[in-house]
């Protein structure tokens, strides 16, 4: 029998996603062939992050603006039997070289194929996967599949060491700072547990249950949501529509002329984070509290692919 292909469509600047990656599909090489697809955009973003390169993704990223990319090593026209894309989330939305390759014409390879996403990211990622889901639904993808690995630690936290991460390079850390913060980004157990899905995805294969992929991987622990933060999320994107096309009037990406009301989007930002989010968190755990059932269903979509 004809051995399965698979192809992994990845952007990563740290490696972590791409150890996520490894850890999943491990278990599928007895039924797979691999083809590996780096997105690698040109200029390359720059990591570290330097300056106020950091905030100027912002408007691209929150507007799917495509940046470019280097030609493609896969055939778009060749019969794969499994897409697996994975991402990174920035702003809330799809890293832009990952954007970039949703919208182009090598995204056709996912005509009728299956689907599956994997994601690594801080802890919020629901916008970022909506707009994912409904790309890959208009590009004729079938997605069949989604499993999330986030930084579990207090929301608080997780945004200094994740913001020192992308602009020291230090995961760890040094001095003070170590003792006093956690090692950024996803945690080496849930990277190597991430190998737990791989037979799940392997026996949806083998057995034709595509159908019920989604459900045994959440079984798995496939995706974890945060009532609040999925609330909280939501609400923050629907300030950053505003916010970047506020920038955007003041040029494209890198134009220094901007740099002004990037200054004033981040002092919004971290205000948000650290005055108003604690308070509003309070309020909105109450509210779902009083809408449990709303908020249960609103958990119960979010998890799914359909």
């Amino acid at each position: 029998m004809r051995r399965k292909k698979a192809l992994i469509v990845y952007y990563t600047q740290t490696g972590q996603l791409k150890s996520i990656v490894d850890s999943v599909c491990n278990s599928l090489q007895e039924e797979f062939d691999f083809t590996f697809e780096e997105l690698k955009p040109t200029p390359a973003f720059p990591f570290p992050w330097t300056g106020m390169s950091f905030y100027q993704a912002f408007p691209e990223s929150v507007q799917e603006t495509p940046c470019e990319l280097e030609p493609f090593a896969f055939d778009p026209d060749d019969d794969f039997d499994l897409i697996i894309l994975a991402y990174q989330v920035w702003y809330l939305s799809p890293s832009i070289p990952f954007t970039a390759f949703l919208q182009s014409p090598g995204a056709r390879v996912m005509k009728d194929k299956p689907v599956i996403t994997i994601l690594g990211c801080r802890n919020m990622w629901i916008m970022a996967q909506q707009r994912v889901k409904k790309r890959i639904h208009d590009l004729g993808g079938k997605l069949v599949g989604n499993i999330v690995l986030a930084d579990k630690h207090h929301n608080l936290v997780s945004v200094v060491t994740i913001v020192h991460w992308m602009l020291k390079g230090e995961k760890y850390g040094k001095g003070i700072y170590s003792t006093l913060f956690p090692v950024a980004g996803i945690s080496e157990r849930d990277i190597k547990d991430a190998q737990n899905f791989g037979p799940i995805i392997r026996d949806a294969f083998v057995n034709n249950k595509l159908e019920s992929l989604q459900d045994d991987l959440l079984e798995k622990g496939a995706i974890h949501i945060k009532p609040v933060l999925m609330t909280v999320e939501k609400r923050g994107f629907m300030m950053f529509k505003p916010w970047s096309k506020f920038v955007l009037k003041k040029g494209g990406a890198g134009n220094p002329a901007r740099e002004g009301r990037l200054k004033m989007f981040r002092a919004y930002l971290f205000t948000v984070i650290y005055l108003v989010s604690p308070i509003g968190g309070a309020i909105i755990w109450l509210i779902h509290k009083i809408n449990y059932r709303k908020i249960q269903k609103l958990v119960y979509y979010y998890s799914h692919v359909k």
